[in-house]
């Protein structure tokens, strides 16, 4: 498992429609939310496959604006092969990362 928080300088709408455009996944299911005026959620999970760990790995990305700027947080999971041996050769990793770079320009230090 892997995953990675930061904050970024657009709305969770904006993101969303913006990681729906992440190439190197599949888009399982996404979903936006508005709970309070000014206020909104998205969730989306993707599914890629990694023929160094010759398994599927899914990602979940969650992105609001509850706390008055937008977080967004990646978790990627079940890219690792076997029972016994939690080894994924870096796929987990990877995946986030990759959200990451969609959201570069406007990520908030």
């Amino acid at each position: 498992m892997a995953d990675i928080n930061f904050k970024i300088s657009i709305t969770p709408k904006a993101a969303c429609d913006m990681l729906q455009e992440l190439d190197s996944a599949e888009l399982i299911y996404d979903e936006l939310k508005r709970p309070a005026p000014g206020k909104e959620i998205a969730i989306l999970v993707f599914e890629k496959y990694y023929f160094r760990s010759e398994n599927r790995a899914a990602m979940t990305v969650i992105i609001d604006n509850f706390e008055g700027v937008t977080y967004v947080k990646a978790i990627a999971a079940g890219s690792s092969q076997g029972f016994i041996f939690n080894f994924d050769w870096g796929a987990a990793d990877n995946f986030v990362e990759s959200v990451r770079k969609v959201f570069k320009e406007y990520i908030l230090e």
